[in-house]
């Protein structure tokens, strides 16, 4: 879970990748850099990102069995909704108490 600024957009093959700043890290298994990558698997985008926006995003790394793709995963049933600063205090809440 991580508050991102969207940078940019493009269709990479049958998905859409977009380049997020990482501006706080809520909770997370795996160390997020301040830069990423988070991928959908479709390229209408969904759940629609725009760039220029932040979001709060519930996302999961994905790697596959052989180590060789490591990415965060936006899948189309994923988190993502505009951020506020009563959505991060809610997070921040719930993630003190799990």
């Amino acid at each position: 879970v991580f508050h991102g600024l969207i940078l940019a957009r493009s269709l990479v093959g049958q998905e859409t990748r977009y380049e997020v700043e990482v501006k706080a890290r809520y909770r997370h298994r795996s160390p997020l850099v301040s830069r990423e990558y988070l991928w959908v698997p479709n390229t209408c985008g969904c759940p629609p990102l725009r760039p220029g926006a932040e979001y709060l995003l519930m996302a999961r790394r994905h790697v596959n069995h052989e180590h060789t793709l490591n990415r965060i995963l936006l899948e189309h049933d994923g988190y993502a909704r505009p951020w506020t600063p009563r959505e991060a205090r809610l997070v921040r809440e719930a993630a003190r108490h799990c």
